[in-house]
């Protein structure tokens, strides 16, 4: 069963204090996306004014034209009614609900940028399933050069030689390339407009036998490569995909409803800039129907690479993203904790809910499905631009 939301329950530890921004679907006489601004008073439908949030965060103020365009808005209920009216359980068509807070952004992924993932990688990728040369290996590049590597920065020369001697020991790999190597690893996601919001199913194919959600941050740019918010994802994995070879990265990253982003967008403002989010504790609970229970916290503070340099070599002089850019930042979790049989690891069922939390973001919450059981993608960017005309929204 899907667990209540509530305002109590999504929201920032701080409530309404910051500033709050997301999408809904309007079910009026055309019904269609609209963008929200979330506050104490409810949850006001601002797209007579801004027909995307795109445009809202390209503005050279989002804040304050936000703020501007309520003035003339159209009131869509409280945060509650809305919350309620956003799972597939008790959701009514006729009532507006929440959806993924980002619109035309292009979806990019960063990897490897936590040292737990990035050494259990590696490990999985030399061990090839056999249980004690991964034991082997976790000795020592765990506990005789997992600290090293926790400290080294990336491209530097210092990452240089401990790649060189671990090159002498047969022990390099891919995943310690993008970890500490000079480049940043840097995938397509999902599509503009594929992603999905709080309260929705989350995809996973039905062919794996070994998926899992990885809890990120995920930052906000505008058209300028230029942070202006940030908010939580789950961008989905099938890990058994991704094992066979790194040319299956997008088969097993991009599937129906396989990326989640929410609840909201964070703009950054006096009472939370890029500098919280560089504190922020990521928790994620899983909640299995069979009783299975995963809790686990993730401190931002143990990144290997800086926001500033994730985002710098995504958006940079040799690629440009016009309508803006929503950027998962990493995570820390790696599935090795058994669920059922002991030495498998976990795996989502279907059923399960994913909970991903962090203080000063609020909370996502979404259910596990099948990705040819959820809602299929169908509405692109043609549907948004003939959507938004009829509603006399743009020319």
């Amino acid at each position: 069963m899907f667990p209540k939301m509530t305002a109590q329950n999504i929201l920032p530890a701080d409530g309404f204090a910051g500033a709050l921004v997301g999408r809904a679907l309007f079910p009026g006489a055309y019904p269609g996306p609209c963008v929200v601004v979330i506050r104490e008073d409810g949850v006001h439908n601002i797209s007579g004014t801004v027909p995307t949030m795109a445009e809202l965060l390209n503005s050279h103020n989002p804040i304050e034209r936000a703020t501007k365009a309520t003035r003339n808005c159209v009131y869509l209920g409280t945060l509650d009614e809305l919350l309620a009216n956003s799972t597939p359980e008790t959701h009514d068509p006729l009532k507006p609900y929440f959806l993924s807070p980002i619109d035309l952004h292009a979806v990019k992924a960063c990897g490897m940028t936590f040292v737990k993932s990035m050494l259990v990688r590696a490990i999985e990728e030399q061990a090839q399933k056999d249980p004690a040369k991964a034991e082997e290996l976790y000795k020592v590049l765990e506990g005789e050069i997992g600290g090293e590597i926790a400290t080294v920065e990336p491209g530097s020369e210092e990452a240089a030689k401990l790649k060189a001697a671990l090159i002498e020991r047969g022990m390099w790999s891919q995943y310690l390339e993008a970890g500490i190597g000079p480049y940043v690893e840097v995938f397509t996601k999902a599509q503009p407009l594929s992603t999905v919001g709080i309260g929705a199913e989350v995809g996973i194919h039905p062919e794996s036998r070994w998926s899992h959600s990885e809890p990120e941050v995920v930052l906000i740019t505008n058209n300028q490569g230029q942070p202006v918010g940030a908010t939580l994802g789950n961008d989905v994995n099938l890990h058994d995909l991704e094992g066979l070879s790194a040319l299956f990265l997008g088969r097993a990253k991009d599937n129906n409803a396989s990326c989640a982003v929410g609840p909201f967008i964070r703009l950054f403002d006096d009472t939370f800039t890029l500098d919280d989010v560089r504190t922020q504790n990521v928790a994620m609970t899983i909640q299995g129907d069979d009783g299975y229970l995963l809790s686990e916290t993730y401190p931002m503070e143990e990144m290997t690479r800086t926001l500033d340099e994730l985002v710098g070599q995504t958006f940079n002089e040799n690629h440009q993203y016009p309508d803006g850019l929503a950027l998962f930042t990493g995570t820390m979790f790696y599935p090795d904790q058994d669920r059922d049989e002991s030495g498998k690891g976990f795996t989502h069922k279907i059923g399960d809910i994913v909970t991903i939390k962090a203080p000063g973001l609020g909370t996502l919450i979404n259910k596990v499905n099948h990705s040819n059981k959820v809602r299929p993608w169908n509405f692109g960017f043609a549907d948004l631009m003939n959507n938004l005309a009829n509603r006399h929204l743009i020319g």
